[in-house]
């Protein structure tokens, strides 16, 4: 005598199927939501290394992300300040000296950053390393280039306390909100224009 056929096996197939199309239409959707996403926000799919072009060609990148150093520097009053009083805040660090030409030259540039993302989690932080014979000339230099704010290492320590060191003038290193560097530059550049400031957005949208 025959075995009638198991009138649950249908069922079960068909339900087995069903399960795979929804695994796979969510596998879909989850693809579709995205690619919206990077279409919304395209800063975030941009790679920061894609972005050294230009006059941000000469960017470097660290290969081990470290923190900025806790060398005290002095504000225009001889207060000690440190890099991690401005943790929180994309900070773009220029090493300079008014017998450096480049450094001369970028500063207005500079300036025109510092204007530009005023009331932003941004802070362009210039730190003079003339000695004291021309710590005065470099005050009275910053102070025609608002926003700045006049900082000066006269110990000369800051340079070689980042990692790697920073040995040339003028040098630029951008920290991210969290301290840790995400780039630097050494030499001169525009840093008013299109190109420094995608390499700022990229940084603080990824802080």
């Amino acid at each position: 005598m025959s075995q009638a056929p198991d009138e649950t096996s249908k069922p079960k197939s068909g339900l087995l199927k069903g399960a795979l199309w929804g695994v796979a239409l969510l596998g879909v959707a989850a693809v579709v939501y995205i690619m919206a996403q990077a279409s919304i926000n395209p800063r975030q799919s941009t790679s920061l290394k894609s972005l050294a072009k230009g006059e941000m060609a000469k960017l470097t990148f660290p290969a081990e992300a470290g923190p900025a150093p806790v060398t005290s520097f002095q504000d225009a009053d001889g207060k000690p300040v440190r890099l991690a009083d401005f943790q929180g805040k994309v900070t773009v660090v220029n090493l300079w000296a008014t017998w450096c030409g480049p450094c001369v030259i970028e500063m207005p540039t500079l300036a025109k950053l510092a204007a530009e993302y005023q009331g932003q989690p941004v802070a362009v932080v210039v730190v003079s390393i003339d000695g004291d014979r021309d710590a005065d000339k470099a005050r009275l230099f910053i102070a025609k280039h608002a926003p700045l704010v006049f900082y000066r290492d006269p110990k000369l320590k800051l340079p070689y306390d980042f990692k790697p060191a920073a040995t040339g003038m003028p040098t630029t290193v951008i920290f991210g909100k969290d301290g840790v560097e995400r780039a630097r530059l050494s030499g001169g550049a525009d840093w008013s224009g299109a190109e420094a400031k995608a390499v700022i957005d990229k940084v603080l949208a990824e802080s």
